[in-house]
């Protein structure tokens, strides 16, 4: 049972090696934006299409990232707890019955946060990594 647990931790080891870390994701809004926070509930309705305002009553128009983005799958995993075959369903069945539109796809952090911080009513997601002043991060998702 001895020579079986380091071969056991070093396998592990090589394991965690093998496998960076996954990026932080953030909600982001523009400065301009009067919102103090938003919770994951929040969100996660602005994203799904259940909301179409921030919580002082502005609109808030979702920003999705590339349908191929890591940062995006992670997001909805996080948000809805929704692979991304189960959020094409989702929008699928919204369009279908007539309850609603996709959150636009923007592109990859660096234009999510360009275009947000430009518009006060827009709200997005990005990598931790890329958070400056001209957005105001909302919500952590780690």
């Amino acid at each position: 049972m001895r020579t079986f647990y380091p071969a056991c931790l070093a396998l592990t080891c090589l394991m965690l090696c093998a496998f960076p870390a996954q990026a932080e994701v953030v909600v982001i809004v523009s400065t301009k934006n009067s919102t103090k926070s938003l919770s994951i509930e929040q969100v996660a309705d602005i994203f799904l299409g259940k909301n179409a305002s921030f919580p002082k009553g502005t609109r808030a128009t979702p920003l999705d990232q590339n349908e191929t983005s890591a940062a995006r799958d992670k997001f909805y995993l996080q948000v809805s707890g929704k692979t991304s075959s189960q959020m094409k369903a989702h929008w699928a069945k919204m369009l279908f019955t007539g309850r609603g539109q996709p959150p636009v796809e923007s592109g990859d952090s660096s234009e999510i946060k360009r275009l947000v911080a430009n518009n006060p009513e827009l709200v997005g997601y990005i990598d931790k990594k890329d958070i400056d002043d001209s957005v105001k991060p909302m919500l952590f998702l780690p």
